[in-house]
């Protein structure tokens, strides 16, 4: 479960970012976070995770007070939680399989755990026929497949897709998001940051609106241009 409690952010520059934000993400949700570029999407996203600390307000996520963790409490946060980002970030001289192995390991996860979680978690992304293949070698829908399969590869509870469907044409995006979908329906809490309004507008999921630091608009179905349709 992630909670904010009248959040605000205020960077060394002077930039204000949040405003008081209030949001609460229940285990096994869907939601986007929507709004447009410099809204705060970004520094939500960065709290969630523990890059940065709020300026005022409480956060919670899964279980961890983010006010006052230790730092040596933060791997074990963050292990709780899997980043997409839209720029994928696999490493090129890595196959598939040792992409997804070199996180597991970075955990200590033994390879008898490699040989049993790593083919589920292609399967269930679509490439178990794809793992002895370079990132050089696939298509960007399954590069950005490959980046969702290492989210889920240590089994978190929430996948966090950070505008992932940024580099991809629409027929892709909406692969993306329809096996972001998939993954929710299995229990994983999903929550997606995106500007694309047309894509979020073909799914009937919560949709948190946020602009200039404020949130803004937070029900279930479809927006375009901030308006709910």
């Amino acid at each position: 479960m992630i909670r904010l409690i009248d959040v605000y952010k205020e960077y060394d520059n002077g930039t204000k970012a949040l405003k008081g934000v209030n949001m609460r993400i229940d285990d096994g949700e869907f939601v986007f976070l929507v709004g447009p570029s410099g809204s705060g999407k970004s520094t939500v996203i960065k709290l969630i995770t523990g890059e940065i600390a709020a300026t005022e307000g409480r956060l919670m996520v899964n279980g961890y007070n983010l006010n006052n963790i230790a730092p040596r409490q933060i791997p074990y946060m963050r292990r709780t939680l899997g980043i997409i980002f839209q720029d994928f970030r696999l490493i090129e001289k890595k196959t598939v399989y040792e992409n997804l192995a070199f996180v597991m390991r970075a955990i200590g996860a033994s390879n008898r755990e490699l040989r049993r979680r790593i083919p589920y978690v292609l399967q269930l992304v679509g490439l178990d026929q794809k793992a002895d293949r370079y990132p050089g070698q696939l298509s960007g829908g399954e590069q950005q497949r490959v980046a969702i399969a290492r989210a889920l590869v240590n089994n978190p509870s929430m996948i966090i897709a950070d505008e992932p469907t940024g580099n991809l044409d629409p027929q892709r995006s909406l692969e993306i998001m329809m096996l972001l979908e998939r993954i929710n329906e299995l229990g994983t809490t999903v929550l997606v940051v995106t500007h694309e309004e047309e894509l979020v507008n073909k799914f009937t999921k919560r949709v948190v609106a946020i602009q200039n630091g404020r949130i803004i608009s937070d029900e279930t179905g479809g927006y375009y241009n901030g308006e709910k349709v």
